[in-house]
């Protein structure tokens, strides 16, 4: 979301699958790598809960949700006042899932420490 460049502190030869598979995320990286080179900023604050916003070259947007609390929190995200209007699409960074169209708001059980990362694309 800092559009700063990639770094790994860790022994590149002894990564675990799970580690790999943070470092190694293609869909992640685009967000990290995007051409408009524009810093995210925080959005919404609440208690544990933060999210914080994108914008991408091609008119799409790059949405983290964040719980830094100690149990399960579940977030709602206001899309409206992230200038969705429509409805729009959603994608899971994680997980490499389409999570469908959502209009005026988005909800996320987020585990402790957890983070949600999401690709919006409106299609206008």
């Amino acid at each position: 979301m800092l559009a700063a460049r990639l770094l790994a502190g860790n022994d590149l030869a002894a990564m675990s699958a799970e580690t790999k598979e943070i470092l190694m995320n293609k869909e992640v990286i685009a967000i990290d790598q995007d051409s408009l080179g524009k810093q995210g900023d925080r959005y919404q604050a609440e208690a544990q809960l933060e999210v914080w916003s994108r914008p991408l070259a091609n008119g799409d947007k790059a949405i983290a949700l964040f719980n830094r609390g100690r149990i399960p929190l579940t977030m709602t995200v206001d899309l409206r006042g992230l200038g969705y209007t429509d409805a729009v699409q959603l994608r899971d960074l994680w997980q490499h899932k389409d999570l469908g169209s959502f209009k005026g708001s988005y909800e996320a059980l987020l585990v402790p420490h957890g983070v949600v990362l999401l690709r919006a694309h409106s299609g206008k």
